[in-house]
């Protein structure tokens, strides 16, 4: 259920964009999944010759209330 997923992968880039990645039920998932993606950045960015690096961010949101 989506109001499980209370824990949001936002992805920020240089330009102060942000993206939602993903909705993960623990905090430990979303940070295991920034991890990758994070490497996975790092690593383009080193094959490109490229400095700037994209920054991930975690961000609980409350789940929504039932509607009556």
């Amino acid at each position: 259920m989506t109001s499980d997923l209370v824990w949001v992968l936002i992805r920020q880039d240089d330009g102060a964009n942000r993206y939602r990645v993903g909705r993960y039920a623990t905090r430990a998932e979303a940070e295991r999944i920034a991890d990758q993606l994070d490497g996975r950045t790092r690593q383009r960015g080193q094959e490109q010759g490229a400095d700037r690096e994209r920054r991930y961010v975690i961000e609980r949101i409350a789940p929504r209330m039932a509607q009556a």
